[in-house]
């Protein structure tokens, strides 16, 4: 079969690669000069099944307001940004921050993450491909009693789910990252998952390209992905200029997928939350975390990445604005410098911005549309790098005609 990848971030490669593997005739299209240069770019590097968690849950709300408040706040909002869209993809949002919503759809999260997993030890195992990884697990840091006790909830899905956790008082995290010893602010404990991993997404994805493109995949870079149309119930597309037909088409292009979708009669109520990071060099490796930390006060993931430090964050709903705002750096810098005080002698930041395609729900859109010709594969938000296996896999073989391992 033809097979059309519209999309080279990590859930556009790593579906080539599965399509390849199945033996299709793969093309991935991109208006990028290669893969991984928007979203999958700089990536906090977590993978992380057992936090796949809805940002719709029950005491939202109410932090949302405190929030908007907040000097080092981990949600922006943008009013001069204002657009149908983001009111629509807001409140729709709010619609699922009832404790019901956010256990069904943490536990469709967990389910897809954890496979993706699995997808990916497999591959990585299949391919030999280093990306920085490490296998020791994220440390959830609380700051305070409150968020300590606030973890029940959570561990409630976690034992559901079957994901395997520790709960530990400060000592514990000390034992965890012996980093920590160093932080300047007290921390109360945490919550940690044994089973997570970390690495490079961009790393993965050039690597993965690499090896697809050895395996027949072809690669349109600089190339427009014009439009989409439907006749009989099969879907053509217009790339570079020119019409394109195919047995399948995967959209996978994140958050500009509803623009390409909408004319197709398909609504996909995704929005893209922007968020940032700062890559920092180790320069003493005692103050240096050793795998993944999410810092619950500011909602920021700290990521061991060989010798450096990846610090990712915050949610800004502002469309599509590319703009680096220094005050989103000093946040990052914040959360960092408080927990590991010396990591680095370097003024090297590399300031960073993303838009996550992120679903009111948390759930991707992972399947067949509803024309016979076209699968869709977006809406990840920022666990694009944690599902993309899992969800490449699930598409290849629903394109392939097999009954997926996971359904959503």
């Amino acid at each position: 079969m033809k097979v059309v990848i519209l999309g080279a971030g990590v859930v556009g490669i790593t579906t080539a690669y599965y399509a390849a593997l199945d033996g299709h005739d793969v093309t991935v299209v991109d208006r990028m000069s290669g893969p991984a240069l928007e979203t999958s770019f700089a990536n906090a590097g977590e993978i992380s099944p057992g936090y796949a968690s809805p940002w719709a849950s029950p005491d939202v709300p109410q932090k949302a307001l405190k929030w908007l408040f907040m000097e080092h706040a981990p949600l922006i909002i943008q009013y001069h940004r204002f657009s149908p869209a983001m009111v629509a993809w807001s409140l729709a949002m709010l619609r699922n921050c009832t404790p019901a919503r956010y256990a069904a759809n943490k536990e469709k999260m967990v389910r897809l993450a954890t496979y993706s997993r699995d997808m990916l030890r497999d591959l990585r195992a299949a391919e030999s491909i280093s990306y920085d990884h490490r296998t020791l697990g994220t440390l959830q840091l609380f700051r305070t009693q409150k968020q300590y006790d606030g973890a029940a909830r959570d561990i409630e899905v976690l034992k559901a789910g079957g994901i395997d956790f520790e709960l530990l008082d400060a000592a514990g995290c000390h034992g965890a990252e012996p980093g920590l010893a160093h932080a300047a602010d007290p921390i109360v404990g945490g919550l940690r998952l044994p089973g997570d991993e970390t690495g490079d997404c961009f790393k993965f994805t050039n690597a993965l390209a690499a090896i697809a493109e050895a395996r027949g995949v072809k690669f349109l870079w600089n190339t427009s992905i014009d439009g989409l149309s439907e006749t009989g119930g099969r879907v053509s597309a217009r790339i570079g200029g020119k019409p394109v037909e195919a047995d399948a088409f995967v959209l996978a292009c994140g958050a500009w997928s509803p623009a390409l979708a909408r004319p197709l009669g398909i609504g996909l109520p995704v929005y893209p939350v922007k968020g940032y990071s700062i890559t920092v060099p180790i320069t003493d490796e005692t103050r240096a975390p050793q795998s993944t930390l999410l810092d619950e006060t500011f909602k920021v993931a700290i990521t061991r990445l060989g010798d450096r430090v990846r610090v990712g964050g915050m949610a800004e709903l502002a469309g599509f604005d590319r703009s680096l705002k220094p005050q989103r750096q000093r946040t990052l810098e914040r959360s960092v410098f408080s927990l590991f005080p010396g990591v680095t002698t370097s003024e090297e930041r590399n300031l960073w911005c993303g838009h996550r395609p992120m679903t009111p729900n948390g759930v991707p859109f992972v399947g067949r549309s509803k024309f016979q010709n076209l699968w869709l594969n977006t809406g990840h938000g920022t666990l694009g790098w944690t599902m993309s296996c899992g969800s490449a896999r699930l598409v290849a073989d629903e394109i392939s005609g097999r009954k997926p391992a996971v359904s959503l």
